[in-house]
């Protein structure tokens, strides 16, 4: 799946006391525009099944920047922490779907929260943080339960959206995501679609959606649906992330479980990539084998310390 990412490179000088010799300060600068030169994403690989495939090497994988090849040079198991914002629509377009939502969150949130730090927001009538981010597994559990539908309410996925990213550029952990849970009710953001994957993408974060369709009368006409599915569909493949259509609210637990195996099995993935001014706008990632797709989302670049 093609990926999107601006990432940006700091360039180190070098100062040479003699030739073919380096003096400390120049040596630590050598090892810092190696660092420079290694960029890094989290991958999902995934079978026709849909499971994880956990098993690859580093020469298994394929990623291009601007239609370049790079050299990959480590294949890991990604094991950093998740900054993972759950994003709820509790629009009145999702009344009948509440209770299955509520039932799905709770497993999905006890799985997922052990190693990661988790927030709930909602986002019928306007932006809500339920839960700020938290390794906590109560207060989270406890804010599932005050999920409710909001009467007369239409949904703000894309000003929550552009709120959690916010929230997201502040913290520090390298791997992020999105989870967003939403139906085809009418969308109130006045938003054009761009404005939020700009900085979704500078973000860091994966995008990951999970819509409840024929709820709320499929609203696909107006600008603001339009702004809100292109947001849907550009957003998940620039970031790496993944959107499933369910057709029954009885299917989201089951969806989220897949989710959360997915994040569980993820690669760290650690390419080269000679030093430029101008950093690519496109990065790709694949496996040489057909049988098998992968999903990628490049680390935000970050200046050493």
């Amino acid at each position: 799946m093609h990926i999107h990412r601006i990432l940006t490179l700091t360039a180190f000088g070098l100062g040479l006391s003699a030739p073919g010799l380096l003096t400390p300060d120049a040596s630590n600068a050598v090892a810092h525009a190696q660092d420079a030169r290694q960029r890094e994403m989290y991958v999902s690989v995934l079978n026709e099944s849909g499971a994880p495939v956990t098993d690859l090497k580093a020469d298994e994988f394929i990623v291009r920047e601007d239609g370049v090849r790079r050299e990959v040079l480590r294949a890991e198991k990604a094991t950093d922490p998740i900054d993972l914002a759950i994003v709820v629509d509790n629009s009145r377009a999702a009344v009948s779907a509440i209770r299955d939502i509520r039932v799905a969150l709770e497993a999905f949130v006890r799985g997922m929260v052990a190693k990661n730090s988790l927030a709930l927001v909602t986002i019928g009538e306007r932006p809500v943080v339920v839960v700020n981010y938290t390794q906590e597994t109560a207060p989270l559990e406890k804010g599932v339960e005050r999920i409710f539908s909001i009467p007369d309410s239409g949904a703000y996925l894309l000003d929550g959206l552009i709120e959690v990213v916010k929230g997201l550029r502040t913290r520090e952990a390298p791997r992020k995501a999105i989870v967003a849970i939403t139906t085809e009710g009418p969308e109130f953001s006045n938003r054009y679609y761009e404005a939020v994957l700009q900085p979704l993408r500078e973000s860091g974060a994966a995008l990951h959606v999970l819509v409840l369709v024929g709820l709320g009368g499929g609203d696909v006409t107006s600008d603001e649906a339009r702004n809100r599915n292109l947001v849907i569909s550009l957003g998940t493949q620039a970031t790496g992330g993944r959107w499933e259509n369910l057709l029954s609210s009885m299917s989201l637990e089951t969806n989220l479980k897949q989710l959360a195996t997915e994040l569980a099995n993820q690669y760290r993935l650690v390419y080269a990539r000679p030093e430029s001014l101008i950093p690519p706008t496109k990065v790709e990632v694949a496996i040489t084998r057909p049988d098998l797709v992968a999903r990628g989302t490049p680390v935000r670049t970050r200046p050493p310390a």
